[in-house]
């Protein structure tokens, strides 16, 4: 049986993939919780196979769980279970070591094919997403902005455009505040654009 633990800081959700998983002889939920934070505090109680959390969770964001837990939980798998855009997130995530990348637009049976695959030794993806990868492969050329950022440039862009300041970031981030910087300046370069506005306007145009 796969032990499941659900990170997402609206109960509805935690509380609805409780009720999906309540009878099942495959999955159990061993703890729900509302930030990135607490993720912790049960993996220090509890035996969890999987790990499956949104990235917009509060205290700590779905990435940043991902660094910390190849450092401290090499050995749990994640799935980032989220609303946001999977052209723009799915593959940074998995570069940031998540096992796979569900859309909460999915139906319960894709859900569960996701979690069990992953427990299986695979990774996750969307058919569409797997599909377009194999087909841009196959290019020389062309792709969209998603792939010319890397995941922690993705990460900055978003706290950017949530409207953190570089100091935030780089408290956040857990990195030098001229190095968030930096990694404004490389944005402004590869989204090109040439200030802090344009930069956000360009993040809400790829629905960071």
């Amino acid at each position: 049986m796969v032990k499941l633990l659900v990170a997402d800081q609206y109960p509805i959700i935690t509380k609805g993939i409780e009720l999906v998983f309540s009878d099942s002889r495959d999955v159990k939920i061993v703890a729900t919780v509302a930030d990135g934070e607490a993720i912790f505090d049960v993996l220090n109680e509890y035996y969890v196979d999987i790990i499956m959390c949104d990235i917009d969770l509060p205290k700590l964001n779905g990435i940043s769980v991902l660094r910390r837990l190849k450092k401290e939980y090499p050995n749990v798998k994640t799935i980032i279970f989220s609303g946001q855009q999977e052209d723009v997130y799915a593959i940074s995530t998995i570069k940031a070591g998540a096992d796979g990348f569900i859309s909460k637009t999915e139906d319960l049976l894709t859900l569960k094919d996701a979690i069990m695959k992953v427990h299986l030794g695979g990774v996750y993806l969307s058919p569409a997403l797997s599909k377009k990868i194999a087909s841009n492969k196959s290019k020389s050329r062309g792709g969209s902005y998603f792939k010319k950022l890397s995941t922690r440039e993705v990460e900055v862009l978003k706290l950017l455009s949530n409207g953190r300041r570089n100091k935030e970031v780089a408290e956040e981030l857990n990195i030098n505040e001229k190095t968030v910087s930096t990694y404004k300046a490389r944005l402004m370069k590869k989204l090109n654009v040439s200030n802090l506005i344009d930069l956000v306007n360009q993040a809400n145009n790829l629905n960071l």
